[in-house]
């Protein structure tokens, strides 16, 4: 049975960018090659476990998935239909980090390659995230002690320092890329507070 845990190298001739890239391909290919059925039944399964973490926020940061990921489609629809607001993230001037509101019924678009489907806007600027009392981040693995492998831009460790210190972030995953070994972790990567994925969630050290 394939996981994540089964692709972590000991093998010290690799640095950890290298071992890294390695992790990235490997899961990238494997959920490439999940059905349509599992992704659709994992986005509402992601829905229902998040209902619980989300149960005291009035504003969620969130993100569209991209066609291989985890969806949060339904997540997206479970926030709006409590009236929860939406903090969708989007590409700002020039490459920079921005957020915008995600309302009821409004569209997404994707404006630059490989990146998620964004709002309309309008950008609210970096510090938006301060609103959030939930942050849900994208992830192609984590492990245990909340090390997130991430897609490699380094977008979501930059983002993350403007996040209140009382709001947890969690990653969102499938349930075999949740990895029992140590993930590679350089100096600038963040942890995680929690783990969701479809069979359920969990804060790290409990």
């Amino acid at each position: 049975m394939w996981s994540v845990s089964s692709l972590v190298t000991s093998d010290a001739t690799l640095d950890t960018e290298d071992a890294k890239h390695l992790l990235r391909e490997a899961v990238r290919t494997h959920r490439n090659a999940r059905s349509p059925r599992e992704r659709t039944q994992a986005g509402e399964a992601i829905a229902t476990h998040a209902s619980e973490i989300v149960a005291d926020a009035g504003c969620v940061a969130v993100y569209a998935a991209r066609p291989n990921e985890p969806g949060t489609g339904p997540l997206i629809e479970h926030l709006h239909s409590r009236g929860i607001d939406v903090l969708l993230p989007i590409l700002g001037a020039g490459l920079s980090r921005d957020w915008a509101l995600h309302k009821p019924g409004g569209t997404l678009e994707m404006r630059a390659p490989g990146r998620p489907p964004e709002p309309e806007g309008p950008g609210l600027g970096i510090t938006a995230l301060q609103r959030a009392d939930v942050v849900f981040a994208p992830a192609l693995a984590v492990d245990r002690a909340g090390v997130r492998l991430g897609q490699g831009g380094g977008w979501y460790d930059r983002v993350l320092e403007h996040r209140r210190p009382d709001a947890p972030v969690v990653a969102i995953v499938f349930e075999d890329e949740v990895c029992d070994a140590p993930l590679p972790r350089a100096a600038h990567d963040r942890t995680v507070d929690g783990v969701l994925t479809p069979a359920g969630w969990w804060f790290v050290g409990e």
